[in-house]
């Protein structure tokens, strides 16, 4: 019983002597992280409203709610009463073991750095890179999102996106269309071109410089082959794309001029024995 006793009269002793400061760091410690909170949507709303880049905006964001964290952590580590210079030491070596094993990780980091620095893509643009095609929906500290036409989102790490290859179908404000149509060899070249040109002069969408090229470009095994090449607006593209092939289609059919598609004739050979 006398053992009990001293048991308990220590346990008093030591909630009297730490249990303000723990109950102080505690407090400390929930107030803090509501005010990174807070602190973390002003950052926000002020990158906002200052226009800042769009891709800028989710990087910066978590790194400064990463960095207050890490020193609100400290400083409630300080006041609970651990000795600072032996855990910035045991925070070095672990930070050294944590760094070996999640080199990825770091590397990732350095990648999205890479990204915002030199800019090869940016919020809204629509990418091909490490076998996918999306839309950058967020660059990350390590990763970019990309959402893809059909909806699907996709997390990219931003090491090998920083030093692979990458295709960028928003850098320029301008892109060519490039289509292919073929003929029967009995229709009339002069009069398709009459009718390509038509179709392309009605389409407003359709930039008169560069000018548009429209050439024979092949003698096919059953047609004649028409390359098309028109200059539009980034944003034209797909819409252009696919308006002007159905477009195409119906002005042929409308003007008897065919479309030929593969065909093969079997001959068949009654050989008498």
């Amino acid at each position: 019983m006398e053992n009990i006793q001293v048991y308990i009269n220590e346990g008093v002793s030591l909630v009297i002597t730490h249990g303000p400061r723990i109950l102080l760091a505690i407090l400390t410690l929930f107030i803090g992280l509501f005010i990174i909170k807070k602190l973390t949507k002003s950052t926000k709303n002020l990158m906002k409203k200052r226009e800042l880049d769009e891709s800028l905006r989710p990087f910066f964001s978590m790194l400064i709610s990463i960095t207050l964290k890490a020193l609100l952590i400290i400083s409630v580590m300080g006041m609970v009463g651990v000795e600072m210079t032996s855990f910035i030491a045991i925070l070095g070596a672990a930070g050294l073991a944590i760094g070996l094993a999640l080199s990825g990780t770091l590397q990732n980091f350095a990648g999205g750095v890479i990204i915002l620095i030199f800019r090869p893509f940016k919020v809204g643009d629509f990418i091909e890179a490490q076998g996918h095609m999306g839309s950058v929906k967020e660059i990350q500290i390590f990763s970019t999102i990309l959402l893809t036409p059909d909806n699907r989102t996709i997390i990219i790490p931003n090491s090998p996106l920083s030093s692979g290859s990458m295709v960028n179908y928003s850098a320029q404000a301008q892109r060519r269309v490039d289509l292919k149509f073929g003929i029967g060899y009995n229709d009339d070249i002069d009069k398709t071109k009459e009718v390509l040109q038509g179709l392309i002069k009605a389409d407003t969408r359709i930039l008169k410089e560069p000018e548009p090229f429209i050439a024979v470009s092949e003698l096919g095994d059953s047609s004649v082959n028409f390359a098309v090449r028109l200059w539009v607006n980034t944003d034209n593209y797909w819409p252009v794309f696919f308006e002007m092939t159905e477009n195409v289609k119906k002005e042929f059919d409308k003007q008897k001029i065919s479309i030929p598609f593969p065909q093969r004739d079997v001959h068949i050979f009654n050989q008498n024995n």
